[in-house]
């Protein structure tokens, strides 16, 4: 057990994508502090109207749009805490492209299971979600520190945190005032994203393990 895989840390630093990202998100919450909350309803997440009107870029936008100042600053330190890491481990691109995998994922899930839904859905928690589970399945060991206090390995955090937000989901339902769909979503999809490459490698090499076993006696062996 070595030191590099139980460090603590608040990030780091401020990576390009990251930055970016979070500039757009403060500066779209000004833009909704001087538009009103009408914006909501055509840049957030309202399935009903993604199934009716075709909105869909809202699977997009509702990603940047907040709350309130407290519902921003807490994405936007999430974002920081365990984003940082992974922007500096996968590269811009690739961190850019399962930021809204996730965040998208999330909205294509709450849009399936509550189609008739016209409560505008808003933030990053979905897209937030799935690099949290990211960072618990490249990071396992690496500690959390809750509430600054309680230090807990980064993979029991994540699943702490899944069955958590199951269980609010399954006491809740969609009420509640919270997008728990949304953030099983984001979890859901950045799982899929982070298990595929294992699921391919074990499919093919149960392929490859077949096909030789069809050989026959007379088959030669390749020479490279």
């Amino acid at each position: 057990m070595t030191y590099q895989q139980y460090r603590f840390s608040l990030g780091y630093g401020f990576p390009p994508m990251l930055k970016k990202l979070m500039i757009i998100m403060g500066a779209t919450f000004l833009l909704q502090m001087l538009v009103g909350s009408r914006i909501n309803f055509y840049l957030g997440l309202v399935p009903i109207w993604v199934w009716n009107k075709f909105f869909l870029w809202q699977l997009f936008t509702y990603i940047f749009l907040h709350g309130g100042m407290s519902h921003l600053l807490f994405n936007l330190l999430s974002l920081w805490m365990f984003g940082g890491e992974l922007e500096n481990y996968w590269g811009s691109k690739k961190f850019l492209f399962y930021f809204f995998f996730c965040g998208i994922g999330a909205a294509i899930c709450t849009v399936l299971l509550t189609p008739y839904q016209f409560i505008p859905i808003i933030g990053a928690s979905g897209a937030i979600y799935g690099i949290l589970l990211a960072f618990g399945w490249i990071f396992p060991n690496r500690l959390i520190y809750v509430y600054f206090l309680f230090p807990i390995p980064a993979k029991y955090f994540v699943i702490i945190f899944g069955l958590l937000e199951f269980v609010y989901f399954s006491t809740e339902g969609t009420g509640g005032g919270v997008a728990r769909l949304t953030h099983l979503g984001g979890l859901l999809f950045g799982l899929i994203y982070m298990a595929y490459p294992y699921i391919r490698q074990k499919i093919r090499r149960e392929k490859y393990k077949h096909k030789w076993s069809q050989r026959g006696p007379d088959d030669k062996p390749y020479y490279h």
